[in-house]
């Protein structure tokens, strides 16, 4: 991951990636993951997503990583929030109520940092990362996250040589490649987003997909316990 180029996309305002409402994907398959309230989830490399809001507002703790530091002060300053500021370890912490955000380099999270998290939500992690790194971000994510530990991935299917990252084209089989050994991975759904993304069209990709998952590690518990790190209710 090119650190300069995302801390000047962010520095320049160049964030078209950046979505101004909440993740439909997010709304209609999240509550299938039936986690139990109070549950810390993980949101790696997101940027200042509405989605946080929405994930807060369901009961859920939220843990962000986040590169840029321009995002991080955006995000809070938009919501009308106020963070407290404490260094932990290589990374900065800002947190407000339920919703706190790490910025700094993703591969300096620790299990400690991670210790509560029991969900996992990337909608925007493995597709800003170039092929020779999602490996690497997938490994680091099993180092550090606790079992058992369920999410959503929403990523990007298009024709990688036709058009530069990021975001990069993670298809199916690579996600599966990627996951696989650690985690049960079920496609919920594959929708064309051609149309609505007239960037990719503009540059000549003939389709654009957005396939959503749904993972769980292999290790998952079942039978109704209440997991660590969560309340009952």
């Amino acid at each position: 991951m090119d650190e300069q180029f995302w801390q000047a996309r962010w520095a320049q305002n160049q964030i078209g990636f950046h979505q101004r409402e909440v993740n439909p994907y997010l709304e209609r398959y999240w509550p299938q993951l039936e986690l139990p309230q109070g549950c810390q989830v993980l949101v790696p490399l997101c940027g200042k997503t509405l989605d946080l809001i929405w994930l807060a507002g369901q009961g859920y703790k939220v843990l962000v990583v986040e590169l840029a530091e321009q995002a991080v002060r955006d995000f809070f300053a938009e919501q009308g929030l106020i963070p407290e500021v404490a260094q932990q370890g290589a990374l900065r912490r800002y947190s407000a109520g339920t919703i706190e955000i790490l910025q700094g380099d993703f591969f300096a999270v620790t299990a400690d940092d991670v210790a509560d998290c029991r969900a996992l939500y990337d909608r925007a992690a493995i597709i800003a990362l170039p092929p020779a790194m999602q490996d690497d971000y997938v490994a680091h994510l099993e180092r550090i996250l606790s079992r058992p530990c369920d999410g959503l991935m929403v990523t990007l299917d298009y024709e990688q040589a036709r058009l530069e990252g990021p975001p990069f084209s993670v298809p199916e089989t690579e996600v599966r490649r990627h996951l696989e050994a650690g985690w049960e991975v079920a496609m919920l759904e594959r929708h064309d987003v051609l149309e609505q993304n007239w960037k990719f069209a503009s540059r000549g990709l003939d389709s654009l997909h957005e396939p959503v998952f749904r993972l769980k590690r292999r290790w998952g518990v079942s039978g109704g316990e209440v997991w660590p790190g969560c309340s009952a209710g």
